[in-house]
């Protein structure tokens, strides 16, 4: 018996020019390209073993245009189907290599509309350092030399029933939330996990379908500062940073891909277990929730209103 879905599988993303989205993710975030084709890239970071955790797409306009979720069993899928069925998604069956190198699957809309796949296999292609005696990390990483991909924001109109739906239908527990004040219980917003990280995915007000932001993982802070180094070296543009969230507690640094899709490099955090206590942010705290160094409202309306 598996226990359902496991992590973040991949991403995959519009952008409006390919070669320049290529080179930004190669060259400035030093992640391996391990296919292309005429419009698609496939990338991986240097610690993920899967053969991709980010679809880079030929497109008009940048945006998500679906998520990915791993799933430890068929059978957690096929229980998993069952319930996003009952909750009152509408899915349908990926085949194998619909989704190149992926294995069999499941696809549906959140009420947010956003698209999610589940799925159980992908291509193994192995990390940059051996599996057998390995190194700490591997020589020549190119630029920020991101080793994985950490998780993703979305935004919704009605953002509680999305949050709702990903913890009855799909069992994601949640770590954080914002409500209105100290005594109300319904989430605004809602930062939630299915691995040990403080989120895999949140939910935040917002369009439908938007996406604000995907994030790869850093080690530690040290790398935080010389990813801002590479970003303005490359003229990057840089959206806030380096900043630390109360919510999370993570340090950070969101700048933006040359198609407007805004990426976010982040360290810190806490481990998250399924027994521990919501922690609740109250809407006249939620600037410090979101940059806890520099409060100021204005800076707020700005970084959660503008998604692609």
């Amino acid at each position: 018996m598996g226990e359902g879905i496991m992590r973040l599988g991949f991403v995959d993303v519009r952008v409006t020019d390919l070669e320049a989205a290529s080179q930004h993710y190669v060259d400035v975030m030093g992640l391996q390209e391990t296919s292309r084709t005429e419009d698609t890239v496939y990338l991986k970071g240097w610690d993920e073993y899967d053969h991709h955790s980010i679809v880079l797409r030929q497109s008009d306009r940048a945006g998500l245009v679906k998520m990915a979720f791993k799933v430890h069993t068929y059978e957690d899928l096929e229980r998993l189907e069952k319930q996003v069925h009952q909750h009152g998604a509408i899915v349908t069956r990926v085949s194998k290599n619909e989704n190149f190198k992926v294995g069999e699957g499941i696809r549906f809309r959140l009420p947010s509309g956003h698209i999610m796949e589940l799925f159980v296999d992908m291509d193994y292609v192995g990390k940059a350092i051996p599996q057998i005696n390995p190194v700490p990390a591997p020589e020549g990483l190119i630029g920020v030399g991101v080793p994985r991909i950490d998780h993703l924001l979305i935004t919704a109109e009605r953002p509680h029933e999305t949050i709702e739906f990903l913890m009855k239908s799909l069992n994601f527990y949640m770590s954080e939330k914002v409500v209105e004040n100290e005594r109300s219980d319904t989430p605004m917003s809602a930062w939630l996990f299915r691995s040990n990280t403080p989120h895999d995915i949140a939910v935040i007000p917002g369009r439908d379908e938007g996406l604000h932001h995907f994030a790869f993982w850093l080690d530690e802070f040290n790398e935080l500062r010389k990813a801002g180094d590479i970003f303005s070296k490359h003229d990057v543009p840089i959206d806030v940073g380096i900043e630390r969230h109360g919510i999370t507690r993570g340090q950070t640094i969101y700048y933006f891909d040359p198609s407007g899709n805004r990426n976010e490099v982040f360290t810190g955090g806490y481990i998250a277990y399924p027994d521990m206590p919501v922690v609740k942010w109250t809407v006249d705290q939620l600037a410090r929730g979101i940059f806890y160094f520099n409060h100021r409202q204005e800076w707020l309306e700005g970084f959660t209103g503008v998604t692609t």
